[in-house]
């Protein structure tokens, strides 16, 4: 637990840093811009879908107003989207790890170098896959959040903490490790990460603060990855969270 403890505090005492900062308003105007665009899309999709009659077998002609439907749809739709302003949030994040990873790196850890630079491609093809599970993911949890209402804030502490710990923690690791080593490394702290992504989600619940969860979780569990990294070859890097 010290351990997280630490990592955090390192994390929340680093937001002063101007890449730390850059990042943050990175992933939420693109965060902005596709909530936006799914409410547009499926708002349209949906209006194109109804735009004519449809008859029924004993019921006859339904008219449909394509229009009042597509529009009824993107309101709806971003109306859910508040819902999934973090996770989205966090999914675009994930395209600028790698930069709060050196920020983190340079200032506690200057005597660390990523041994491994992954293509352009294969970053985009996670990020995008970590977009798409966040999204699936936190759509699935809706159904939950109703049905058990009571349990809705475990059940979203639980789910974002893990997805968020996984995709963080690997890719702090992919960077030193490369990929198959970082899975590894993360089934080894699969439950000291899942603690500590679950500690990072709980300021989800609060407005505006939210949004710098991801940049924080990003820094956080490079921190952690360096202390793991630390333990595991006996070493003691600087500041590393023991």
């Amino acid at each position: 637990m010290t351990q997280i403890t630490r990592a955090i505090a390192l994390s929340i005492s680093q937001f002063s840093d101007r890449r730390f900062q850059r990042v943050v308003l990175k992933s939420i105007v693109l965060a902005i811009f596709a909530l936006w665009a799914l409410a547009a899309g499926g708002g349209s999709v949906l209006g194109w879908l109804f735009s004519d009659d449809l008859t029924l077998p004993w019921i006859g002609t339904i008219t449909f107003n394509g229009s009042l439907i597509g529009w009824g749809a993107f309101w709806i739709i971003l109306g859910l989207s508040m819902f999934l302003m973090v996770p989205v949030a966090s999914a675009m994040s994930a395209f600028f790890v790698d930069d709060v990873a050196r920020a983190v790196e340079d200032r506690h850890y200057p005597i660390t170098q990523a041994q491994y630079r992954s293509k352009l491609s294969e970053d985009v093809r996670e990020s995008l896959g970590f977009l798409g599970t966040m999204l699936v993911a936190n759509l699935v949890a809706l159904i939950f959040y109703a049905q058990f209402s009571v349990f809705a804030p475990i059940i979203f502490w639980s789910l974002n903490g893990y997805l968020i710990g996984r995709e963080y923690f690997y890719m702090a690791a992919k960077r030193h490790l490369g990929r198959d080593n970082a899975l590894s490394a993360f089934r080894d702290q699969r439950y000291r990460v899942w603690m500590c992504g679950v500690i990072l989600v709980l300021p989800m619940s609060v407005p505006l603060l939210n949004l710098l969860v991801p940049v924080l979780a990003a820094a956080s569990f490079t921190h952690l990855f360096q202390g793991w990294m630390a333990d595991r070859n006996g070493q003691r890097n600087l500041n590393h969270p023991r």
